[in-house]
C-alpha cells in the first residue's frame, strides 16, 4: 500500500502522523511510504531520518495526497485539504466529526473512508488511540491553567501550590476519565487543593483509592458544581462522550458565580466543549475572557509538546496502521470489531451513530 504522511497545517500543530521508526516498520512490511518535506521538523524528526527509514520525500502536501492510498495524520483535515481528499482513499487520524459540521460534509462529499482515532476501542471497551493524547492533555491542562492564573496572563495572581502560610489554589476537575485523572495527579503534585467530580460512583471510589490525600471526590451534579464555583480558582473540563458532542456542565449563567480572574480550561473543546461559553482557540491566541473568567480552549493542547506527543501517539496508532496497510481497511475491521468502531464515514455515508445524530444525517450501519 502507498501510505502518505502530510505536514500538519492546523495552527501551531507540530506533531506528525508517523515517526521514522514507524515508517521503517511499514516499509519492512512491504509498503511504500511518502512523507512531505519537513513534516517531522516540528517534532524533531528530520527528512534525512525518514529517508534512512525507507521513505520517499515529496515536496508538497498536494503530492502526498495525490500519491497515497492511505493518509496517516494527527489532526483532522482543514479547509485547504478538503479538495485533496479523494474517493477510495483511507484517512486515519483524529476527526471529532460531532463538533465540526463543515468537516463532516466535506469528507462525505470526498467519497473517502475516514477512520477516527478517537472512536477505536480495545477489548476492554477503552479508547486506546485517545488515551495517550488524553494523558498529555490532562497533564498540560494543569500546566496551562497554572500559567494563566498568573496576573500578567489575566488570572487572579495565585500560585497553584501556595507556599507555607498561604493556602494553595483550589482546582475543580469535571470528569474522572483519563484526562481528569491525569489533571488531578498533576495538580495534586503541585500542591493544589483538588476536587474531582464524576457521575460514576465506582469511578469515584477508584479515584479516591489511588489519588493523593489532597484530591477529594464529589458526585457531579449542577448543585454540587455551583457550590464549588465561588471559591474555586481553576476549573478543568474533561468530560467525554465518545464520538458525540460533550454535555454542557458549565453554563453561561454559572460564570457569574466565579470570582474575576478564575481560569477555566476546556479539554473537551474537540467535541464541542463542556462549557457553554467555549469556542475553540489556538496556541497563538489561547485565551479569551467572558464575565471576568479566563477561558482556555485550545483544540490541540498536545501540539505544544510535539516530541512527547508524537512518540506517545504513534506508539498507540502504529499497530493499527500496520493492520490496515497489511490487510486493507475492510479485512482489518472485519478481524477487529474495535477498529471497526473507528470507521465514521465510508464513501459518502455516516457509519457512526453519534456523528449522524449530531448533524441529523442518515446513519448507515457499517457493512463489511
Amino acid at each position: 500500500m502507498k501510505i502518505g504522511v502530510p505536514k500538519e497545517i492546523k495552527n501551531n500543530e507540530n506533531r506528525v502522523g508517523l515517526t521514522p521508526a514507524g515508517v521503517k516498520e511499514l516499509v519492512q512490511h512491504g509498503h511504500d511510504l511518502f512523507v512531505q518535506h519537513t513534516a517531522g521538523d516540528g517534532s524533531g524528526f528530520a527528512d534525512d531520518e525518514y529517508v534512512l527509514a525507507g521513505a520517499t520525500i515529496l515536496p508538497t502536501i498536494e503530492d502526498v495526497y495525490a500519491t497515497a492510498d492511505m493518509i496517516v495524520k494527527v489532526k483532522e483535515p482543514i479547509a485547504p485539504e478538503y479538495p485533496l481528499v479523494r474517493k477510495g482513499q483511507v484517512l486515519f487520524t483524529y476527526f471529532h466529526f460531532a463538533s465540526d459540521e463543515e468537516l463532516t460534509k466535506a469528507m462525505l462529499e470526498s467519497g473517502a473512508t475516514c477512520i477516527a482515532y478517537e472512536t477505536v476501542v480495545d477489548r476492554n471497551g477503552a479508547l486506546p488511540l485517545l488515551v495517550p493524547m488524553s494523558e498529555v492533555a490532562g497533564r498540560m491542562s494543569v500546566q496551562e491553567g497554572a500559567r494563566f492564573l498568573e496576573k500578567p496572563q489575566g488570572g487572579k495572581g495565585i500560585l497553584l501550590g501556595g507556599v507555607p502560610g498561604v493556602k494553595p489554589a483550589k482546582v475543580l476537575i469535571l470528569g474522572a476519565g483519563v484526562v481528569g485523572r491525569n489533571a488531578a495527579l498533576m495538580a495534586a503534585g503541585l500542591g493544589a487543593d483538588v476536587t474531582i467530580t464524576d457521575i460514576s460512583l465506582p469511578t469515584l471510589r477508584h479515584v479516591s483509592e489511588i489519588m493523593p490525600k489532597n484530591v477529594k471526590t464529589l458526585y457531579s451534579s449542577r448543585h454540587n458544581i455551583e457550590q464549588e464555583l465561588p471559591t474555586v480558582d481553576l476549573v478543568i473540563g474533561s468530560v467525554l462522550v465518545p464520538g458525540a458532542k460533550a454535555p454542557k456542565l458549565l453554563t453561561a449563567d454559572m460564570l457569574k458565580l466565579m470570582r474575576p480572574g478564575t481560569v477555566i480550561v476546556d479539554v473537551a473543546v474537540d467535541q464541542g466543549g463542556c462549557f457553554e461559553t467555549t469556542h475553540p482557540t489556538t496556541h497563538s491566541e489561547p485565551t479569551y475572557t467572558v464575565d471576568g473568567v479566563v477561558h482556555y480552549a485550545v483544540a490541540n493542547i498536545p501540539g505544544a509538546v510535539p516530541y512527547t506527543s508524537t512518540l506517545a501517539l504513534t506508539n498507540a496508532t502504529l499497530p493499527y496502521a500496520l493492520r490496515i496497510a497489511d490487510m486493507g481497511w475492510e479485512a482489518a475491521c472485519k478481524s477487529d470489531a474495535g477498529l471497526a468502531k473507528g470507521v465514521n464515514v465510508v464513501e459518502g455515508k455516516v457509519t457512526f451513530e453519534g456523528v449522524a445524530e449530531a448533524w441529523n444525517l442518515p446513519y448507515h450501519k457499517l457493512e463489511i
